[in-house]
């Protein structure tokens, strides 16, 4: 029996088969990674699509791990004063005025720079097949259905999702022939054809027509940048995962805090655990900025006190985001986190180009006295995050998800059942799952909790004060993760049942 190569984990079955292939071309963890993110970005665009952001961490045959942080920034031209007057106190949740730079595709350059075995061009075959025609997803078809009243009245989105006024159903074709055609560009002309070519005269000039401040020399500007991983300890292994303007430090303080005292954090030590989520969720909105422009440290959120009463979060986004695992047996692993935010992003299409842009400006704040404050150049806070799990040198787990502001309570969820409870990734992921709410006004938080969630964990959530919800089972509210572990034979590799996704060792 040979052994395995490699293994991947996606939101969706085609993107997974992409990533897969890749690997058996004899492609690593990083072309894999690549050519599902791109396959994904045709296959499932309510969570990402080429307008959006990127994050990842990656390690290396080396046993280096480095941070990737290609996260877009606001256009240089806007200011706070004119969104103030225009908005007032806070940005609209969609429209022209959210859209930030992307900064995904040129995360995939860095990428593939860094360490792809394969051509970059081989990372975009999937997905120009795809984008000529594909089944609908079950989720994409939900959220159109959600997003009818808003996307629906986007020329491009109707024009695409809406043909004859009516949101395509799940299992019809799909057929994105501008996104192929762009894809096919950057397949021939690099990253340089989105920022600099063909590709960003288009997109550029038709975002500009709807209103926005971005620019070709905004465009041009742009890079991708490396840097250290956040890192933590909790039960004798290396917890890695991003700095700020990422989310990452909320998982470390949670672990912190079950590693504190916390007994039986899924169990009749929920509350506490949700209060040490709620903890973070409240740093994060009072202080999770572009550190750029003067925002803090990992290191410094990860100790700073929660302030003291509720600071109103973000509203939950709809939609948003995937996350991806990969491994190969060279030593390479990434997890990757790719996305336009909020369902459709900002519910544009531009459609010369087929692109859907993200919303992700819509999380800077609009208060001048706000570390998250609104400048141009700046990068919003984010809800991304990848993680990487080591055990000393060695890589143990390969982590990754979406759920927007619940990305650290679904990652601690799922080490906690793998390295407290003995669950396999596949046990994790299909495990139910809850998660505190960004607090809104005066009122409870409110916990969204799947109905399968133990009584036990229910009540003493309840106890600790917060408002429930139950939601049905696997609810995509509670976000999509996948989970590759190592193991001594290889790899144990799975999928999230409230995706589309699945899972393949190679």
């Amino acid at each position: 029996m040979t052994a395995p190569y490699g293994a991947v984990s996606t939101s969706h079955h085609l993107a997974t088969e992409a990533g897969a292939d890749a690997l058996r071309r004899g492609g690593n963890a990083i072309d894999a990674a690549l050519a599902a993110a791109a396959a994904l970005c045709v296959v499932y665009p309510h969570n990402v699509a080429l307008g959006g952001d990127l994050v990842a961490l990656v390690r290396s045959p080396d046993g280096d791990v480095r941070f990737l942080n290609a996260t877009g920034p606001a256009p240089t031209a806007q200011t706070l004063e004119v969104l103030r007057a225009k908005h007032g106190d806070a940005l609209p949740l969609r429209g022209i005025d959210a859209v930030t730079l992307p900064g995904g595709v040129c995360g995939w350059n860095s990428l593939h720079e860094h360490g792809a075995r394969l051509s970059w061009a081989e990372h975009f075959d999937a997905a120009i097949r795809h984008a000529e025609g594909h089944p609908l997803a079950r989720s994409v078809a939900e959220e159109l259905i959600e997003d009818r009243a808003s996307f629906g009245r986007d020329p491009g989105g109707a024009a695409v999702f809406y043909p004859e006024g009516e949101p395509l159903a799940e299992g019809e074709t799909l057929r994105q022939p501008a996104l192929a055609a762009t894809l096919r560009r950057l397949a021939a002309g690099g990253s340089a054809e989105f920022y600099e070519g063909e590709t960003a005269e288009r997109w550029i000039a038709g975002l500009q027509r709807l209103g926005s401040k971005l620019t070709m020399q905004d465009a041009r500007d742009y890079s991708a940048h490396w840097d250290d991983p956040l890192e933590g300890e909790f039960d004798g292994l290396r917890v890695l995962t991003s700095p700020p303007n990422t989310s990452g430090f909320i998982l470390l303080r949670a672990l912190n805090a079950v590693a504190a005292g916390i007994e039986d954090p899924l169990g009749a030590g929920a509350g506490e655990l949700a209060r040490a989520f709620l903890a973070g969720n409240c740093v994060r909105a009072a202080a999770l900025a572009d550190p750029r422009f003067g925002g803090a440290s990992g290191e410094e959120l990860v100790a700073m006190s929660a302030p003291e009463g509720a600071v109103r979060g973000a509203p939950k986004a709809s939609g948003d985001t995937v996350g991806l695992s990969a491994v190969s047996a060279d030593g390479w692993a990434v997890s990757l986190i790719n996305s336009v935010y909020w369902g459709f992003g900002a519910h544009i299409l531009e459609p010369e180009t087929g692109i859907i842009f993200q919303n992700r400006g819509t999380a800077f704040s609009l208060d001048p006295a706000s570390p998250n404050a609104f400048a141009g150049g700046k990068r919003p806070r984010h809800t991304l995050m990848p993680v990487l799990v080591l055990d000393g040198e060695e890589l143990a787990y390969v982590p990754a998800t979406m759920g927007g502001a619940a990305q650290p309570q679904i990652h601690a969820q799922l080490l906690l059942r793998q390295l407290r409870q003995g669950a396999t990734p596949h046990e994790a992921t299909h495990a139910p799952r809850w998660s505190v709410g960004e607090p809104v006004g005066d009122g409870p938080v409110r916990v969204t909790a799947e109905v399968d969630v133990p009584a036990e964990a229910l009540a003493a959530i309840r106890a600790a004060g917060f408002d429930l919800v139950t939601v049905e089972r696997y609810s995509e509210e509670l976000g999509h993760a996948n989970v590759i572990r190592v193991t001594p034979d290889g790899y144990d590799a799975a999928s999230d049942p409230r995706s589309d996704g699945s899972a393949i060792v190679v």
